[in-house]
C-alpha cells in the first residue's frame, strides 16, 4: 500500500527554477499525504515565484501520478496574501510592514537597524542608473559606512552582475511567511536582487501587486543587519516600484540620475517631480555620461551626449547638481567584469568622481528617525 512517505519522496524532484533549492527544503511545498489514492499537498509560492505555479503544478502531478496507488492529485494552493501576492518564501508584510486597510496608504516604516534609505532613480533607461547606483554604494562601503544595496529593478535586476555575484543564491531561513533572506556581501555591501532569485535567462512577467510584494519583502523581510545606509537602486520611469518604495519606508532622499541630453532631461523632469509631489526630499541631481575621456588621451573631453543638461535640470528644481561623471571605458570594463570602476580603477576620474559623490551625500543626507 503507497504510504505517505512515497508522496514525499516523489516530490523531492520538485526545484525552484532560479535557485535550484527543493521546493520541500524552501517550505514551498507543504503537508504532502495521502488518502483514498488521492495525493494531496499544498503549494505556498512566494510571489516572485508566481509564475513557476504552472509548471510546478504539471511537474508534481506527473511526479505523483507515477507513484503506485496514486490514482488523482489535489493541490491546495495557499489563500492570495494582502497586494495580491501569494504567501511568500520571504513573507508577505512582516517587520512592521501590514497591509494598508482599504482605501488608506500604509504608514512608512523604518527598516530595523538602517539608519537611512537612498534611492537613485532615473526618468529613462540607458542613462547609467545601475552603474551609479552600484559605485555609489562602493564608494560609501569604502568611506567607512555600513552600506546595503537593494535592487529594486525587478524586471532588469544588473546589480547581481556589476558586483560579481550572479551565480549566488542566498540563503533563506524559516518557512512560509516567516522566512527570512540572507543578502549576499560583495565589494564591501551587502546586497539583494531579482537576479539572484531567478535563472540568468527568466523573465520576470508580473502586475504591480506582485512587484509591490517583493519590493516589501526586500525591505522588511531581509536580514540586512545594522547600516548606516541602503542604497535602493529603483527601475527607470514613475511606476509601480518608485511608488512602492515612496509610500513604504521612509527616505532621507532621492538622487536623479540623468544624461545631458534632452530626452533624457525631459524624463528625468517627470521623475523628479513625482519625488517632490509625494514629499520626498530630492538630494539633487547627478548627470552621467557628461564627457567621454579617451584612454589615449586622458586630457581630453568630448561631450557626446552634449552638455549642461544635469546643471539645467539641477537649477529647474532648484536642487544641487552633485556630479557630473565622466564616461571612461573603466566604467563598462568594471561593470561586466564584476568588480565596480570605484575598486577597479580608483585612480580614475570617474571613480575621484564618485567618491566625492559619495562624500557631498554624506553631508546632505540626515539619518531617519527609527
Amino acid at each position: 500500500m503507497t504510504s505517505a512517505a512515497a508522496i514525499t519522496t516523489a516530490l523531492e524532484s520538485l526545484r525552484d527554477a532560479g535557485s535550484g533549492r527543493s521546493l520541500l527544503k524552501l517550505g514551498w511545498i507543504q503537508n504532502p499525504r495521502l488518502a483514498n489514492g488521492r495525493a494531496v499537498f499544498r503549494l505556498t509560492l512566494p510571489g516572485f515565484a508566481h509564475s513557476q505555479q504552472g509548471r510546478i503544478a504539471d511537474e508534481a502531478r506527473a511526479a505523483l501520478l507515477a507513484v503506485d496507488g496514486v490514482d488523482e492529485v489535489q493541490i491546495e494552493l495557499a489563500p492570495q496574501a494582502p497586494g495580491g501576492h501569494q504567501g511568500a518564501a520571504i513573507g508577505a508584510a512582516g517587520h512592521g510592514a501590514p497591509a494598508a486597510a482599504a482605501g488608506q496608504l500604509p504608514e512608512r516604516q523604518p527598516i530595523p537597524g538602517v539608519s537611512q534609505v537612498i534611492a537613485v532613480s532615473s526618468g529613462k533607461g540607458g542613462v547609467g542608473k545601475s552603474t551609479v547606483a552600484v559605485n555609489l554604494a562602493c564608494a560609501l562601503a569604502q568611506s567607512g559606512l555600513k552600506v546595503g544595496l537593494l535592487d529594486a529593478d525587478i524586471y532588469g535586476p544588473n546589480a547581481p552582475t556589476m558586483l560579481g555575484v550572479a551565480d549566488r543564491t542566498p540563503e533563506v531561513r524559516g518557512e512560509g511567511a516567516s522566512q527570512v533572506l540572507t543578502p549576499i556581501e560583495s565589494c564591501g555591501i551587502a546586497m539583494v536582487s531579482m537576479g539572484l532569485l531567478i535563472a540568468e535567462n527568466q523573465p520576470v512577467i508580473w502586475r504591480g501587486p506582485m512587484l509591490n510584494g517583493i519590493i516589501r519583502q526586500f525591505l522588511y523581510q531581509v536580514e540586512w543587519g545594522e547600516r548606516d545606509v541602503l542604497v535602493v537602486d529603483l527601475p527607470p520611469g514613475t511606476g509601480d516600484a518608485q511608488l512602492t518604495v515612496a509610500q513604504a519606508v521612509p527616505m532621507a532622499g532621492v538622487v536623479i540620475v540623468t544624461t545631458p541630453q534632452q530626452v533624457a532631461l525631459a524624463d528625468a523632469r517627470r521623475g523628479l517631480a513625482m519625488f517632490l509631489q509625494m514629499g520626498i526630499p530630492v538630494l539633487g541631481v547627478v548627470e552621467n555620461m557628461s564627457a567621454f575621456i579617451p584612454p589615449d588621451a586622458p586630457d581630453k573631453r568630448y561631450a557626446l551626449f552634449g552638455s549642461g543638461g544635469g546643471r539645467q535640470l539641477a537649477g529647474e528644481a532648484g536642487v544641487p547638481l552633485l556630479a557630473e561623471l565622466p564616461l571612461e571605458m573603466p566604467v563598462r570594463e568594471g561593470g561586466d567584469a564584476g568588480r565596480p570602476v570605484v575598486l577597479s580603477a580608483p585612480e580614475s576620474a570617474t571613480a575621484r568622481a564618485f567618491a566625492s559623490l559619495a562624500t557631498t551625500l554624506v553631508q546632505a543626507a540626515q539619518p531617519v528617525a527609527a
